[in-house]
């Protein structure tokens, strides 16, 4: 027959051109002639009893152009095709392998779920960043709901339009059409509504990187500096208080604290200048003086702590 003479060659993928020219390999891919019935049996044979990898490059070779067709129908993801047709291929060689030419079918037939089963695992790996249907039941959603929400927009009714982008009556209809739950419709139709957004603000001026995710999204407080300064805090307003001040004399002592570290129930702090001044029998000016002196040998006691 003429399709098998077609296909016999020494390589049988010598006469696909690469990926990277699409229309080249679209244009070949349609040139090779599908297998007559008797002839796609033979073959199935020759692989499944005798392993012959040949025969298993005609079979796969003769279907390429099943994988171009099924690839169009999800070119609306956004994705390559040629990503689509490479990972269809995938699905098509799985299927030759697997496939039994005794069960009475077709292999185009046999061939549609595998090939479909690569390309929708690989629009679900990559399409974003985030998965949006992992269950069964959302993998069913992610692949209808787009058509059906066409086939419904000339029948919406704008006052009944919920968040999801449906009427309640669609959201019935879809959910009793693919057999789940309504509020997995609202659910699956809102993830797919929303974007991936970067976290790192665009590298220009006219953006605020501090409006960036990043900037109020991540948690630093087990970032190593971070909590060191918070240790270094919490000894200084308790241990490094205690012992600087344990470096004072009484009225030094009682000065600092009546002055930085008392508060009344009122929120009021401690005595005054004036108050301490009458109390020990000095000028305000001399309480000052002492005052500042403590100060000075507080902060040299804490600094060779610190060290």
């Amino acid at each position: 027959m003429t399709s098998t003479a077609a296909l016999t060659v020494r390589d049988p993928w010598s006469v696909v051109p690469s990926l990277g020219n699409l229309d080249a390999y679209v244009r070949a891919v349609q040139a090779i002639p599908m297998l007559e019935a008797d002839e796609e049996q033979a073959l199935a044979r020759r692989l499944r009893d005798q392993q012959d990898l040949q025969a298993a490059g005609k079979l796969v070779l003769s279907h390429l152009r099943l994988v171009v067709s099924i690839s169009r129908q999800y070119v609306g993801y956004g994705l390559p095709q040629g990503d689509l047709i490479q990972e269809g291929n995938v699905g098509l060689m799985k299927a030759v392998k697997r496939f039994d030419p005794d069960q009475g079918v077709r292999l185009v037939s046999y061939a549609l779920h595998w090939i479909k089963a690569e390309i929708h695992e690989y629009i679900l790996r990559n399409w974003r960043m985030v998965k949006v249907a992992t269950t069964k039941a959302q993998r069913k959603l992610f692949f209808n709901l787009r058509s059906l929400k066409h086939q419904f927009k000339a029948e919406a009714d704008d006052s009944q339009v919920t968040r999801s982008g449906f009427s309640e009556s669609e959201i019935q209809r879809v959910a009793q059409e693919l057999d789940v739950r309504p509020e997995d419709v609202i659910e699956m139709e809102t993830r797919l509504a929303g974007g991936d957004v970067a976290l790192d603000s665009p590298l220009d001026d006219d953006h605020d990187s501090s409006m960036a995710p990043v900037a109020y999204l991540a948690d630093d407080r087990h970032e190593p500096t971070r909590v060191i300064d918070a240790h270094r805090r919490d000894w200084l307003a308790s241990d490094g208080i205690t012992q600087a001040l344990s470096q004072l004399d009484d009225r030094s002592r009682r000065i600092v604290e009546e002055r930085w570290l008392k508060v009344n129930d009122d929120g009021s702090g401690g005595m005054t200048l004036h108050d301490l001044a009458a109390e020990f029998g000095v000028s305000a000016e001399r309480i000052r003086q002492i005052e500042v002196a403590a100060m000075k040998k507080m902060r040299k006691t804490l600094s060779e702590a610190e060290a």
